[in-house]
């Protein structure tokens, strides 16, 4: 079964191949594999990654990939971008 090393990995492989991964899409990666331990619930009910998974994620991408919060994806950084974890638009 998947752990959050594994899915982190693969997310990163996903925006390595298509340049952006979104939420909803690593969600439906760990269902599909059985894997909803990775997964938790936020406060509108809906499935996100669990905090396991994010601190993975973000161990391997803190430098070069960034959340677009509106569209609920990751992304590589560009260079006009400020620090930080979020893009801004």
């Amino acid at each position: 079964m998947t752990d959050a090393k594994q899915t982190a990995s693969w997310m990163l492989s996903q925006i390595e191949k298509d340049g952006c991964i979104y939420q909803d899409d690593a969600v439906d990666h760990l269902i599909k594999d059985g894997a909803e331990k990775l997964l938790r619930e936020n406060a509108d009910g809906n499935l996100v990654l669990g905090r396991e998974v994010l601190a993975e994620f973000k161990n391997i991408t803190e430098h070069n990939v960034v959340w677009v919060k509106p569209d609920r994806y990751w992304r590589y950084r560009v260079a006009e971008e400020e620090p930080g974890r979020e893009a801004r638009g």
